[in-house]
C-alpha cells in the first residue's frame, strides 16, 4: 500500500526526564498525565513549579524536506498560550525526527492542561496533565 502522508506521529509524551543514549536512542523516565501541587491554607501551592519534559517523535512517511512543529497550552479556562516551536528536517520513509523540550510546569489554576502538538498549524494530537492541588495536611501538633 503506497504512503499517502506524513509526517506521522510515533510517540507524544509528557515525563519526568529523558535519557539520550550514544547511540541516539530515547528512554522516557517517569511518564506522567498529573502532577500534585502541595498548597498552604489560602490555596497556593508552596512549590508552584514542576520540571516536566516533553518528547515528540515523528516519521516522515512522504513527508520531505523541513516541517514547522510547535506545541501549544491550553488552560482549563481555554486560554491557549504557545509553549514551543521548531522545524524538523523530515527525509522520508522510515526516517524521522524527534523533539525533547524541557520546561517548568507552573499552573496558575488547577485542572487539566490540554498541550497541543501541532504540524505544520494543523493539530496532529494532544497530550493531557492535570494539576491537582491538595491542601497541605496537618498532624496532630497542628503542623
Amino acid at each position: 500500500m503506497p504512503d499517502t502522508g506524513g509526517p506521522y506521529v510515533t510517540a507524544a509524551m509528557i515525563c519526568e526526564r529523558v535519557l539520550t543514549e550514544q547511540d541516539g536512542a530515547l528512554s522516557a523516565i517517569r511518564i506522567i498525565d498529573r502532577v500534585f501541587f502541595i498548597t498552604d491554607s489560602d490555596g497556593t501551592p508552596l512549590q508552584p513549579q514542576q520540571p516536566i519534559t516533553f518528547v515528540l517523535m515523528f516519521k516522515s512517511g512522504s513527508a520531505r524536506g523541513t516541517v514547522n512543529v510547535q506545541l501549544r497550552a491550553e488552560k482549563p479556562s481555554g486560554e491557549q498560550a504557545p509553549v514551543a516551536e521548531a522545524n524538523l528536517l523530515m527525509e522520508g520513509e522510515d526516517r524521522g525526527a524527534n523533539l525533547v523540550l524541557s520546561a517548568g510546569f507552573e499552573p496558575d489554576q488547577q485542572g487539566l492542561y490540554w498541550y497541543d502538538v501541532l504540524v505544520e498549524g494543523e493539530v496532529v494530537t494532544r497530550m493531557p496533565l492535570r494539576a491537582v492541588y491538595q491542601p497541605l495536611p496537618s498532624g496532630p501538633s497542628g503542623a
